[in-house]
């Protein structure tokens, strides 16, 4: 399937062309990871850093460190130093016991039979964003509109029916908390001790411990109601803890946990996606056909997306150009050899996502927007790893699909996406990959 007349190609990161050394590593990692990746692993499947850093893009390598003999190696120490103050010890940075004890407990949240009842937030979400664009048509920035499309989402399945705490105040409240978390520090990218002071140190914590309290709050306030039948995503995650108990602390972080992955992960594909449909206006054409064949009017379910083949190969490519998730690390927790390459324990196991996704000996036209590669086409495990794999593949996939295909469904069924002459941002890598700055696009009713 080709993706338009003249075929252009996506905008795409800027990696290092040359050796980075150690200092120059932490303060560009602090602006954009995306620049320390070497060029090379775009060309290799391995590729030896600097120091005890390995990158890996050999989907084999992958999959034996992630599913089979590596499974259980740690996160990189530098990213519970970076988040951890945001996210405490919730899902994404526990270890052992306590992570598989969670993992057990959440599990059931987002099973497939929860999805139609969240995206009925979801789909009155893209309602009321279709309807927005179709009233005030011409340009949008997309960077602007997504986030605020997911922060409402959260604000329905999450934060709703407290009637002490206003809309208003919640989003100005995760606002504030996205912008502190995604303040990387250059120390703790040098894995500098701890009591070495941070520059982030002079910035107010406030925006974490407010946002932690209102979770609190929120969370005791909802259980209070001792409501019968659920009926959004806290309901669901509190009926988890009553059956199988967890100290409020460990909910509060699990609560946060959830808001920081499912909020900035799903808007930054939002805007990636919108992009590809701007720049593809044939292939937008080819979407909104199916769209409007399956639900041509009234809330997009759960079920319709299921019969959406075209726009669910979209979303995917999306992730496979633009994951949000462009990168992640283990540190070796035991020495292993790994088709001829020797990892000793406490080596630093460096997973370039993005590069992984446009690598060249794995992909057909790597930097192109093929859609088509994702109908009827199955790849070898560990090539294509949007929400990472093993057992700590990312609790909330199928949750995030959802959630992008009914918004992006939504909006498109009734709104149209062109380019226009504003240069198109780079991505770059903080705390997840999103365009470097606005992104530009007309919105026109149809």
């Amino acid at each position: 399937m080709k993706s338009g007349p003249d075929d252009a190609i996506p905008i795409a990161a800027k990696l290092a062309t040359k050796p980075v050394g150690l200092l120059e590593f932490a303060k560009l990692a602090g602006r954009n990871m995306l620049e320390v990746i070497p060029v090379e692993t775009l060309q290799n499947t391995y590729v030896r850093g600097p120091l005890n850093i390995h990158y890996f893009c050999d989907p084999e390598i992958i999959t034996e460190l992630l599913v089979g003999a590596g499974r259980a190696f740690p996160k990189a120490k530098f990213t519970k130093d970076i988040i951890g103050s945001a996210v405490g010890n919730g899902l994404i940075l526990s270890e052992g016991e306590k992570w598989r004890k969670q993992r057990h407990r959440y599990s059931p949240l987002f099973a497939a039979r929860n999805l139609p009842l969240l995206s009925r937030h979801f789909a009155a979400t893209g309602l009321d964003v279709a309807a927005s664009l179709a009233e005030n048509e011409g340009r949008i920035d997309v960077t602007q509109m997504a986030p605020a499309s997911t922060l409402t989402n959260i604000s329905r399945v999450i934060f709703s029916g407290n009637e002490e705490v206003t809309a208003e105040e919640i989003r100005l409240g995760l606002k504030n908390y996205f912008e502190y978390i995604s303040n990387i520090s250059l120390f703790d990218l040098m894995q500098l001790p701890k009591w070495i002071p941070r520059r982030k140190w002079l910035l107010s914590k406030r925006p974490v411990t407010d946002m932690r309290a209102l979770a609190r709050q929120v969370i005791e306030s909802r259980r209070s109601e001792s409501r019968v039948t659920p009926e959004d995503f806290l309901d669901l995650m509190i009926a988890a803890v009553e059956e199988d108990y967890e100290d409020i602390d460990t909910t509060v972080d699990n609560l946060l946990t959830f808001v920081v992955a499912g909020h900035e992960t799903s808007a930054n594909a939002l805007a990636w996606g919108y992009y590809l449909l701007a720049l593809y206006p044939e292939i937008q054409t080819l979407i909104r056909e199916e769209i409007r064949e399956v639900c041509p009017e009234g809330p997009v379910t759960f079920d319709d997306v299921q019969k959406m083949p075209l726009l669910r190969a979209h979303i995917k490519e999306t992730l496979r150009l633009y994951p949000s998730a462009a990168f992640f690390a283990r540190d070796a927790a035991d020495a292993l050899v790994i088709k001829d390459v020797t990892i000793k324990k406490g080596d630093a196991l460096f997973f370039p996502v993005y590069s992984l996704h446009r690598n060249e000996k794995l992909w057909d036209e790597p930097n192109h927007y093929r859609p088509g590669r994702f109908l009827n086409i199955t790849y070898p495990r560990g090539q294509y790893i949007p929400f990472g794999d093993g057992p700590r593949i990312c609790i909330g996939a199928q949750y995030a699909e959802t959630e992008i295909m009914v918004l992006i469904a939504s909006v498109i069924r009734q709104i149209e996406f062109s380019m226009t002459d504003v240069p198109i941002p780079r991505p770059v890598l903080t705390f997840t990959m999103r365009p470097e700055g606005p992104l530009i696009l007309n919105a026109r009713a149809i």
